[in-house]
């Protein structure tokens, strides 16, 4: 017991810096005091002041890395070999590996300083360098990630910015953050799905409230965005021929079927085997990835990123199906967004998708043109509907639909409509009976009898439209009964630059020639401030003039409203006041 106490005195004594120094010094210097190697460790924790922390560190470091190739794998046990030697370097293995813990644990606390976090992951990545006889530790190098993705450091933490600009560069280290999305990745995933149905449960009132204290949603929703963000970091292989940058020189392990790393039989992989291993890595930790349920903000950057950095470097695309279909299926901007990549699947990758153009007539809404990347979906509109083989009633519906939304759409999306309904009109020429459409009087005449029961009387009368703009399925709208009077009544906008460009529609349908298609990229990113703009940049020829004999002294006469009359209220005020200080005066 009197033993005991004196140790946990000395675990207690705090060391002066000075101290620390001369600690290490002596460490350093001989192996005699060797037991300094415990004190300088008990320094290394993010309760410890950061000069104190630094200064134990540095000693340890130096005093490890010229010994981190000589010493047993962290499975030996010392009992397998007498050798006192052997057994020494065993209990220096243990101090090594609860080194890099207290290393891992420093760097993956908030309440660590800053600056020495910095240090502390630089130094981790320099044991992750030697620290498995010389090559790549790939075991440290998975504790460092899976303790930051389950700290509660925020997404925009310096340690996760410089992990991925300083060492992403590396192609070993892209490398081994791919490989471990089967074994943390399958964790955090029962962790998720473990919350999700605790919620379950707790609104179907069949668990207390308590239960969800086990596992915390905010905790599991930060750890999904800090995993994107690392996964999102990861850059393809690009160009095959040129020189790859190894954090180690000694190559990249392979990984076998029991899931342990073995030394590839070359020192370094050639350059076409190592992008084929990237590629297939960085399939399978998307793919894995994009299992988890995301939360929104997440799903929405996901649906961002996968068609403009991840689905061309994918060993195959099609495994996005499933994802890219539910998130589709799911309705609103999540199905827009879905869009691009769905898109990209079914034109370059060969992706049968049923009833596909139903759901796409289905987002033709007016929230469209308030959505984020409104620009994106309306250009990704022109690209689908650009099929010469589209039916011509389908083409009808989404030229119908979209006229209808221009007389609810921002003049921005008014314009868009029509570069839209004028590349329809060009491509489909089966359609331009939509643009005049004439009833012969008499059909009219025949169809009408004496006590008017013929239902299709109602059905021929002129200045009834036909189109059913509620219908969500194209072929059900009647949009080839209708016509487009829509563009018609665009003519007459209120905003100058739609009323022109409708009125050049109309000039346009009205030669037989096929006509060049409008550039819809050059209207889909507009707004009021580009109208604005445009108009005030605009050179205007002619100007409208006023003249009057006499200066205007109202802006309307009593000649302008008949039986009106406007009272000038200044006048009025004037004369009360005027009446107020007569009566002071009295």
């Amino acid at each position: 017991m009197a033993s005991e106490k004196k140790k946990q005195k000395r675990k207690r004594k705090k060391h002066t810096l000075s101290e620390l120094k001369t600690m290490g010094q002596q460490l350093l210097t001989s192996r005699a005091h060797v037991n300094n190697l415990p004190l300088l460790l008990s320094c290394i924790t993010p309760n410890s002041p950061p000069p104190h922390a630094l200064e134990s560190l540095l000693s340890l470091q130096s005093f490890f890395t010229p010994l981190i190739p000589n010493l047993p794998s962290s499975s030996k046990h010392p009992d397998a070999d007498p050798d006192p030697e052997f057994i020494y370097l065993t209990w220096l293995r243990s101090k090594f590996d609860e080194l890099t813990q207290c290393l891992i644990d420093l760097v993956s606390s908030s309440q660590s300083d800053g600056a020495l976090r910095e240090v502390v992951l630089d130094s981790i990545m320099e044991f992750v360098n030697v620290g498995n006889a010389g090559k790549f530790n790939t075991a440290v190098y998975h504790r460092l990630l899976r303790a930051i993705v389950r700290s509660e450091l925020s997404v925009d933490d310096v340690v996760l910015d410089m992990l991925a600009e300083k060492y992403f560069n590396y192609v070993d280290v892209r490398y081994s953050l791919a490989v471990p999305s089967k074994s943390w990745l399958g964790l955090w995933r029962r962790k998720v799905r473990t919350l999700y149905t605790v919620m379950i449960l707790i609104e179907n009132k069949e668990v207390s409230q308590d239960v969800n204290d086990l596992v915390s949603r905010s905790s599991i929703e930060l750890s999904i965005q800090k995993m994107y963000k690392l996964l999102a970091c990861i850059q393809p292989l690009e160009a095959v021929e040129e020189k790859l940058e190894m954090w180690n020189e000694s190559g990249i392990s392979s990984q076998d079927k029991e899931g342990k790393y073995k030394k590839s039989n070359d020192n370094v992989l050639s350059s076409k085997n190592t992008a084929k291993k990237m590629k297939q890595k960085f399939t399978k930790a998307w793919i894995s990835f994009l299992s988890l349920p995301l939360p929104l903000d997440v799903y929405k950057e996901v649906l961002v990123t996968l068609h403009q950095s991840v689905i061309s470097h994918l060993s195959n695309p099609i495994m996005l199906c499933d994802f890219l279909t539910r998130s589709y299926d799911i309705g609103g901007i999540v199905r827009v967004m879905a869009l691009s990549s769905l898109f990209i699947l079914m034109t370059q990758h060969g992706l049968e998708y049923p009833n596909f153009y139903n759901k796409l007539y289905a987002l033709l809404e007016p929230s469209v043109f308030m959505a984020k990347h409104r620009s994106k979906f309306f250009q990704l509109l022109g690209s689908c509907l650009k099929s010469s083989l589209l039916p011509a009633y389908l083409a009808a519906a989404f030229c119908k639909k979209l006229s209808r939304l221009a007389l609810f759409a921002p003049p921005s999306g008014a314009l868009v409509i029509i570069a839209l309904v004028h590349n329809l009109l060009q491509r489909h020429p089966s359609i331009s009976f939509l643009v005049h459409r004439e009833i012969d009087p008499d059909t009219i005449a025949e169809n009408n009898t004496p006590d008017g029961a013929s239902e299709d009387l109602f059905e021929e009368k002129p200045g009834i439209d036909h189109f059913k703009n509620e219908e969500n399925d194209p072929r059900d709208t009647n949009a080839m009964r209708s016509s487009l009077w829509e563009i018609d009544t665009l003519r007459h906008h209120y905003s100058p630059p739609v009323s022109r460009f409708a009125l050049s529609l109309v000039n346009d349908l009205a030669v037989r020639s096929r006509l060049p298609e409008v550039a819809v990229s050059d209207f889909s990113s507009g707004s009021y401030v580009t109208i604005f703009g445009d108009e005030i940049r605009r050179r205007v020829k002619q100007v409208a003039l006023a003249f009057y004999k006499t200066t205007p002294a109202c802006l309307f006469s009593e000649l302008d409203f008949p039986g009106w009359t406007f009272k000038d209220d200044h006048q009025d005020t004037s004369a009360k006041r005027k009446r107020v200080d007569s009566i002071q005066e009295r």
